[in-house]
């Protein structure tokens, strides 16, 4: 297809500058979006001001209430600590929902009472209703009634959500360009993938902030970010399987505005806790029936021409059977259950023979396991199973073992086991501070390239610097997560964006030390760069965690109520 202006004149020393431009200026832009939007993500944290406050009917101490979830009890890391030998550790929770406030018995061993009676299970309280909790009486009032400010809305963001996704529609124009010119001459129809990613994240804000009324579209921007450098890596490579990305990014966006819609209500989460955990097992006894081999695991079912691999969306169940209101944090009952519950995904992923993402399930029950229970020593002993387990499949699995013999040793193994590793670190450096182009490298042409090993396509193709800048998006976005939880209106935010956020991660190092050998080769895809549909839908679903902990998020339909 002919494009509709003549480039006739344009030589190729001409194309070759310009293209080498392109790839100086696309990292500078693409450092400049990420700058931009951590920033306006830390000027939008929520400030702490007391919704409510509690005042002691002894001291007449008041005590602020910073968040809509409140563990209550004379433990340290309670959010209101009691200093009465006679309350529990974790004695009750005071929580506001949609309908109002409620307090909850956290099996304390004195009981808690609201107005002398003792509370079974979820009671109401309203401004002037009197708590006992051992020793300890307190009285609920509004800010306004002890003169003390009211809750301020979070700050609006420093930079333009316009201005951000313009900024990142530019850079992949760029990208575009370079894949345009890949083969030598200027082809239109390497333009449409891109395109309609274009199309895509344009209605999504336009959807997002001018319809719902959101002030912050940061983090679907980094994320529209990283997929435009995906897509352009595989557009140079395979421009039918582009088109799948592109399919895959759109499905993901669906699931990720229906997640903000489903976790806009945690009562909601919790009613559907057992019924999602209910179907995360039956896709896995669905894998392990119908799934077929690929790569020594038996991970994708393949309908026609659709493979889905069903550990990615499971995932995401995980995280939701994981998190849960902090009156049920606290009790042994409800922590067991997640344990049994991830004990058989384990055993499940054991049965397909698929490690690397075993490890995730298991860094997943690590952050959510811990920050659920607090105790060091349950880590410990999770820790103390997983090493075991790591000994004895070792043992069976030969094949396994041989990963763990090549690894750091990859240059004695250049024409077998360490094939694909050697030719990334070769590639890699060929790269240079800013790539040979979009569809010049040399990895293309080796197995996994752009899934496995697309770290390696990004040094080579767009260069060294772009391939940083998008390691340290992808770890921002932890670091993000973990600052956002201390302040977030809820135990189960916190919790699901520290463990979405804590897996992005370390799905990353995984594939990029993987890769260049400082780790052994799992097979893990590099989050909204790596190709794979079921992965990139995935990701999408994380992202809906770490959005959901932004207060942000749902300030606008509150303020609608």
């Amino acid at each position: 297809m002919k494009f509709p202006f003549d480039l006739s004149f344009l030589t190729s020393s001409m194309i070759s500058v310009m293209l080498f431009l392109f790839r100086i200026i696309v990292p500078i832009l693409t450092a400049v979006v990420a700058l931009k939007c951590f920033h306006s993500l830390r000027l939008g944290k929520r400030r702490e001001s007391p919704v409510m406050v509690l005042e002691d009917m002894t001291t007449h101490q008041v005590i602020p209430v910073l968040y809509w979830e409140n563990s209550i009890g004379r433990s340290r890391s309670c959010d209101v600590v009691l200093r009465d030998q006679t309350a529990s550790r974790a004695h009750a929770v005071l929580m506001r929902r949609e309908s109002g406030w409620f307090v909850s018995d956290t099996n304390s061993k004195a009981g808690t009472f609201v107005n002398g009676r003792k509370v079974l299970g979820r009671t109401p309280v309203c401004p002037g209703d009197v708590i006992a909790m051992g020793s300890t009486v307190l009285m609920l009032k509004s800010t306004e009634e002890v003169g003390a400010a009211p809750a301020q809305p979070p700050r609006r963001c420093a930079a333009s959500p316009f201005g951000l996704l313009f900024l990142t529609f530019l850079t992949q124009a760029l990208l575009a360009l370079q894949v345009a010119f890949s083969k030598g001459k200027f082809s239109l129809s390497f333009l449409y993938p891109l395109a309609v990613l274009a199309v895509l994240e344009w209605a999504l804000y336009l959807y997002s902030i001018k319809i719902l009324g959101h002030v912050s579209f940061e983090l679907e921007t980094l994320a529209f970010l990283l997929c435009g450098i995906g897509l352009a890596i595989q557009s140079g490579v395979d421009l039918k399987s582009s088109w799948t990305q592109v399919t895959a990014i759109a499905a993901g966006i669906i699931l990720y505005r229906i997640m903000i819609w489903f976790l806009g209500d945690m009562d909601r989460v919790m009613r559907w806790r057992t019924g999602i955990a209910v179907f995360a097992l039956i896709l896995f006894a669905v894998n392990l029936l119908f799934a077929r081999s690929r790569n020594g695991a038996r991970n994708w079912i393949n309908y026609g021409s659709l493979s889905l691999q069903p550990s990615e969306f499971i995932k995401i169940a995980f995280i939701l059977v994981g998190t849960s209101t902090l009156d049920r944090l606290q009790t042994y009952r409800n922590l067991s259950g997640f344990i049994g519950f991830s004990a058989i995904c384990m055993g499940a992923l054991f049965l397909m023979r698929d490690f690397g993402t075993a490890c995730i399930f298991f860094v997943m029950f690590l952050i959510i396991a811990f920050m659920r229970s607090g105790s060091v020593r349950t880590i410990a002993l999770a820790l103390a199973v997983a090493a075991f387990g790591a000994f004895l499949i070792l043992k069976i699995k030969p094949y396994v073992a041989q990963r763990f013999e090549v690894w750091r040793h990859v240059w004695e193994h250049t024409g077998d086991a360490g094939y694909q590793q050697v030719r990334v670190l070769s590639y890699s450096a060929s790269g240079g501070m800013f790539g040979v182009g979009v569809g010049h490298g040399c990895l293309r042409d080796v197995f996994a390239s752009t899934s496995d090993l697309v770290f390696g396509m990004v040094c080579e193709e767009l260069g060294v610097v772009l391939a940083v800048i998008v390691v340290l998006i992808l770890a921002s976005l932890a670091l993000y997560a973990r600052s956002e939880a201390s302040r977030s209106r809820s135990t189960l935010y916190s919790i699901a964006a520290c463990t979405a956020g804590g897996v992005l991660l370390f799905q990353t190092c995984l594939n990029v030390f993987g890769a260049t050998d400082v780790l052994p080769l799992t097979g893990v895809t590099l989050p909204f760069i790596s190709l794979g549909g079921s992965s990139m839908v995935s990701v999408w679903g994380m992202l809906a965690f770490l959005k959901a902990c932004d207060e942000r998020t749902y300030a606008a339909r509150r303020s609608r109520k």
